[in-house]
């Protein structure tokens, strides 16, 4: 079985509400102190504190005169908080993630619970501390038999509450075989190309409501700070983000489930996008097509649903390589949408060209096991397995 999150919103009472929010900022205070505790003791002796520590002085600040308050909620989310913030650092020391911030009341917050803290009883939810089950607003229901084993309470920066359960869901099954297979190249003015020659456009949802949000943040730059104007504008501004990552997000969901359903392989490249995103003409424009949301979902879908996706080397020359002979151009500004190769004299459309080598590529990493790179010289249509250190690099030019 596959572990699976359906997410729902819920509308809470006045008092589920109050519990609700006293729970996130407990959660918050004992994340914000655990962090400072352990920021301080490495810049002040050099120790590293771990989550056994950090959970033996939760201990003792709950005995603390000025935090008796922390008694009045669960311990579980406070625990997980903890141990939220030991992931954080074991990202940090691995180099997978920077070092950890502080929680913000303004962003809202979040609480796991765990099996202890809630009960679950015919299709109702009871989190802990709390007399009345949660009104869940079912978008779809959840498989038959499937109990959550982690139920998760989120409130986001606009003022929705969210619910997250985690499930065994039996209902994934793998999908059946298919002879196809499709390499995609991401890009800006079309969101991806295919080797098939679809071109799907890039809806663009920040650009779309650009003029709304400034408005918005113009009318929160005037408002006297601490204020209940200003609360609600900036409420007014979250609700703004909050549709476009809504219609991000249900764009993108869409677009790769059809992608999985229709093809067996799928072949993406690599891309460095958090180094695309220093060049700061572009940078907006890469960060409203999500190219990491895009493969982050074709990879776990894919999972699912016994697909196989392939990522090629970041530095394969799939835009300037022509994919009738084999010969690769010096140059090709991201302006030149369309081209003729110089040595067979084939015409080519830049992204489609580029998807069908990316696909080529992708199946000589499926039968050779290894990352495609041209070689150095400039002969046509070689290819040869490159090795760790000659892959090396800390420039790319974004594509388009």
């Amino acid at each position: 079985m596959t572990q699976r999150a359906y997410r729902y919103r819920f509308y809470p009472t006045p008092e589920q509400e109050q519990l609700l929010r006293r729970t996130l900022g407990c959660v918050r205070l004992v994340y914000n102190l655990a962090l400072h505790t352990r920021t301080e003791g490495w810049y002040e002796r050099q120790e590293r504190i771990d989550y056994k520590q950090t959970s033996a002085m939760l201990t003792d600040w709950k005995k603390q005169e000025d935090l008796q308050f922390l008694n009045e909620v669960s311990c579980v989310p406070l625990q997980q908080g903890l141990r939220n913030l030991q992931k954080a650092f074991t990202n940090f020391w691995a180099g997978r993630a920077k070092y950890p911030n502080f929680l913000k009341l303004r962003n809202g917050g979040s609480a796991e619970f765990t099996r202890s803290a809630f009960k679950w009883k015919d299709g109702q939810l009871w989190l802990a501390k709390c007399c009345e089950p949660l009104s869940i607003r079912w978008s779809r229901t959840l498989p038959e038999n499937c109990e959550p084993s982690t139920v998760t309470v989120r409130l986001d920066a606009s003022g929705r509450w969210f619910i997250s359960l985690l499930v065994e869901d039996h209902t994934v099954k793998l999908l059946s075989q298919l002879d196809k297979a499709i390499g995609i190249d991401a890009g800006i003015t079309s969101l991806i190309a295919t080797s098939d020659g679809e071109k799907i456009v890039n809806p663009k949802h920040f650009k779309r409501l650009r003029h709304k949000l400034r408005q918005a943040q113009k009318a929160l730059s005037r408002k006297v700070k601490g204020s209940n104007n200003r609360e609600k504008a900036r409420q007014q501004v979250a609700q703004i983000h909050a549709q476009i990552t809504d219609a991000r997000q249900d764009f993108l969901h869409k677009l790769t489930t059809r992608l999985v359903r229709e093809n067996q392989t799928i072949v993406v490249e690599d891309l460095a996008v958090k180094n695309m995103m220093k060049n700061h003409k572009l940078a907006q424009t890469i960060a409203d097509a999500s190219w990491s949301e895009l493969v982050r979902q074709l990879e776990y879908k894919c999972q699912w649903y016994g697909r196989t996706l392939v990522k090629i080397d970041r530095w394969f020359p799939s835009s300037k390589r022509c994919g009738h002979c084999g010969h690769i151009v010096d140059k090709l500004p991201l302006d030149v949408r369309e081209w003729d190769c110089p040595e067979c004299g084939t015409h080519h459309d830049r992204d489609i060209n580029a998807a069908n080598n990316i696909l080529a590529a992708g199946l000589a990493v499926i039968v050779c096991g290894a990352n495609i790179r041209p070689d150095g010289h400039k002969s046509k249509g070689q290819l040869r397995k490159t090795s760790l250190a000659s892959r090396r690099g800390k420039k790319q030019k974004p594509k388009s």
